[in-house]
């Protein structure tokens, strides 16, 4: 175990304690000497009592000295810090030292050694590790990154909600995972740059769900609504809100209601004097999201492009804030040349609102707009899909052999 911090000094004591004999290294010899005693470096609940079952147990032992430790081991897990630098960028210093330490002491070893990073890294880092500090085939290098939080971190290694371990050797992968084993959790088994973006992405959703649950009780507040309340409420939904609904890369959102009550609120918060950064900026962020689809479809080397869907999602025909119709209509200010299916939608069946928003960003939709999916494929060059085509529609696609911009996101 290199590096004796809080991951380090979690994850060796909870190895110990599933069974496992673990050499903890760092420099620090107040560490070392403090898990050496039996005692826990730092405050944590139930640290001191497991490091002391380890040391009695002699299944737990730590030390300043590297090479031995190696020497009498078959996996390295490295635990050490990976600060901001003040641009923001993750400081990788103390990772790519240990690294080359390591590498100094892989000549003349019988077996090979298996790495483990657990400090949080950006994608790709442990493949640059490998190349640049350990002169390693990256397959013996794996992410295995730690969900613990401080203050809550032994119940979190002894009773994990995740655990996940990625590279591209799936049988160094699953030695690894078995280290947790005796756990009782399925490991989820990722390539290596997945494994580093689930430590970024877990972390980046719990302090939006903080944020978000912040500005929520402040407009809450200022509107005299008990803002616990409300979000006991909304917890209390598991199948849109505390759930995996709409955790799904894919198009811009739109239609009759999210874009409709975002302004509200906003709105609403500005009349109040309230700053809500968060929440005004998700329309923002809708409208990168659609630029950015924009530009790949503008990127593709086609004359005719067809799209797929122009309602504001799959299963309805409402074409109200529809995504797909901004689409269209800067295609054709870009001058390129479109036409359009979308299988729960008839010109002759568009009226109200839905006919007033449509005609007004397209006024020739009724050129566009295709009745049948095979004219769309015949006509077309390129296919982009706004939406998941139903299985017949999806199966007409393949058999037609024309490429695919999948902007739905999901695999069909």
């Amino acid at each position: 175990m290199l590096g004796l911090g809080y991951v380090g000094s979690v994850t060796a004591a909870g190895l110990t304690h599933l069974g496992h004999r673990v050499i903890g290294v760092d420099r620090d010899t107040y560490k070392v000497e403090s898990i050496e005693a039996g005692r826990a470096p730092f405050y944590e609940p139930g640290l001191e009592e497991l490091i002391r079952e380890g040391r009695a147990s002699g299944r737990l032992s730590a030390t300043r000295a590297l090479e031995p430790a190696l020497a009498e081991s078959d996996i390295a897990l490295i635990c050490v810090g990976t600060p901001s630098e003040p641009n923001g960028n993750l400081g990788l210093e103390q990772l790519r030292r240990v690294c080359r330490e390591i590498a100094r002491c892989l000549p003349g070893r019988s077996s090979r050694l298996i790495i483990a990073v657990r400090s949080t890294v950006f994608p790709g880092t442990c493949e640059e590790i490998a190349a640049d500090c350990l002169g390693e085939p990256s397959q013996f290098v794996v992410s295995n990154p730690e969900f613990m939080r401080e203050g809550n971190a032994v119940r979190d290694f002894l009773e994990p909600s995740l655990v996940v371990v990625g590279g591209e050797d799936r049988s160094v992968v699953e030695r690894v995972a078995a280290l947790y084993r005796p756990l009782h959790v399925d490991p989820c088994l990722v390539s290596l740059r997945t494994a580093e973006m689930i430590k970024y992405t877990c972390n980046t959703f719990h302090a939006l769900k903080i944020a978000f649950a912040n500005e929520t009780g402040t407009l809450a507040a200022a509107l005299d609504v008990p803002a616990g309340e409300v979000l006991e409420t909304l917890c209390r939904d598991n199948k849109l809100n505390i759930s995996p609904a709409y955790l799904k890369p894919g198009f811009a959102f739109g239609g009759a209601c999210l874009p409709k009550d975002l302004r509200a609120v906003v709105y609403r918060a500005s009349r109040l004097d309230l700053k809500l950064p968060l929440l005004e900026n998700v329309l923002t962020s809708n409208a990168q999201h659609l630029s950015r689809a924009l530009q790949k479809v503008l990127d593709l080397r086609a004359e005719r492009i067809g799209v797929f869907g122009l309602a504001f999602k799959e299963n309805t025909d409402d074409l109200r804030e529809s995504p797909v119709v901004s689409l269209l209509e800067q295609l054709i200010g870009k001058g390129r040349q479109v036409r359009v299916f979308d299988p729960h939608i008839r010109l002759e069946g568009i009226y109200g609102s839905n006919q007033r928003f449509l005609l007004a960003a397209v006024p020739h939709i009724g050129n566009l707009l295709d009745s049948d999916l095979e004219t769309t494929l015949a006509w077309a060059q390129h296919l982009v899909l706004t939406q998941q085509p139903p299985a017949a529609n999806a199966e007409a696609i393949r058999r037609s052999g024309l490429p695919v911009l999948n902007l739905a996101g999901a695999n069909w």
